[in-house]
């Protein structure tokens, strides 16, 4: 196998890390005001994921760092291209972070009541961004002979796009609420379990309807193969929540989001950025790719730290295990 496509399998590999695992923490967030009924409830949502979300993050850093290296020519036309949608996932993300440390600094309820306010939008505005952002990678952008994106912000919020954005909203959501199910205890497990199914059944539709129009505009037998399981894990994480089996309905809704990303990647490969101007200035694995002596260089930075940062994270999630209540939160 080629380290061009190597490097490929790993971007979409980290990809899929940050979407099932900061997917989560994206509905958490989202959530607060849903699920969170009083200060407590809230401070309880947001303790599930207070040691984990930042770590979470990691991903996405890692993500961008290894296009980068490895397909400069697709790092530069998609963060150049992409700048505004991608500039507003940085803010948001800034302010959801600075969010969860100062809202804890002031006993005010206002004060409170302004940074959950951050939290919301800082969690909603990057699921609804990347998922317009993606939609619009598989989709294809105009693109011209010298590898520039010559569109605009009004080419990215098409159907299509902004389609994809809701699923990503839906599942993201879906996923929190049973993950917030895995890891509460009393009145707020009940609510967050009883909102997955309702979150699940409106997510079922938007998901169906994407990747529906997805194969429609390509596919190979692996990407129609993963979007068929990717649906048949959704319809199976509601029924194992509705049959009570909480880390079954977590895990159904982590395999979803693995495989509609799959999916993604699966339909877009061998182009890495299509051009809908002529496909033949699209960028592929081929022409985007660093030099080979590059991508040997990073395979063995990969082969021997990835294991480490996964087994760390590993450790992380083992650690904060524990489910929590109000009756954990002090006065």
């Amino acid at each position: 196998m080629e380290l061009t496509t190597v490097w490929f399998i790993l971007i979409a590999v980290l990809w899929t890390g940050y979407f099932v695992l900061e997917g989560f923490d994206f509905g958490v967030g989202m959530l607060l005001p849903v699920l969170g009924r009083n200060d407590t409830e809230r401070r309880v949502l947001i303790n599930t994921i207070g040691p984990i979300w930042d770590g979470n993050e990691v991903w996405v850093i890692v993500a961008g760092g290894a296009t980068f290296a490895a397909f400069p020519h697709w790092y530069a036309t998609l963060f150049s291209g992409f700048y505004l949608p991608l500039l507003a996932i940085l803010v948001a993300l800034i302010i959801r972070g600075v969010a969860f440390e100062y809202r804890h600094q002031r006993h005010d309820q206002a004060w409170k009541n302004r940074w959950d306010l951050a939290v919301i939008v800082g969690s909603t505005l990057p699921a609804l961004l990347w998922g317009v952002a993606f939609a619009n990678l598989y989709r294809g952008v105009p693109i011209d002979a010298d590898k520039e994106y010559t569109g605009n912000l009004l080419t990215l919020l098409n159907p299509y796009a902004l389609l994809g954005g809701l699923t990503f909203v839906g599942l993201f959501i879906t996923h929190g609420a049973l993950f917030l199910g895995l890891k509460t205890a009393g009145d707020v497990r009940t609510r967050a379990n009883t909102l997955a199914l309702r979150a699940g059944g409106a997510t079922a539709v938007l998901a169906v309807a994407f990747l529906t129009w997805t194969l429609a505009q390509r596919h190979t037998p692996a990407a129609i193969t993963t979007a068929v399981l990717a649906a048949a894990a959704l319809l199976g994480a509601l029924a194992a929540n509705r049959a009570g089996r909480e880390g079954w309905a977590f895990a159904g809704t982590a395999a979803t989001i693995a495989l509609a990303v799959a999916t993604l990647f699966l339909g877009l490969y061998p182009n890495v950025m299509p051009s809908t101007t002529d496909a033949a200035y699209s960028l592929t694995v081929h022409n985007a790719a660093s030099t080979p002596y590059t991508l040997k260089i990073m395979t063995w930075v990969a082969v021997i730290f990835t294991p480490v940062v996964g087994c760390y994270q590993a450790w992380t999630y083992w650690v904060f295990r524990k489910r929590i209540s109000v009756k954990d939160i002090p006065a």
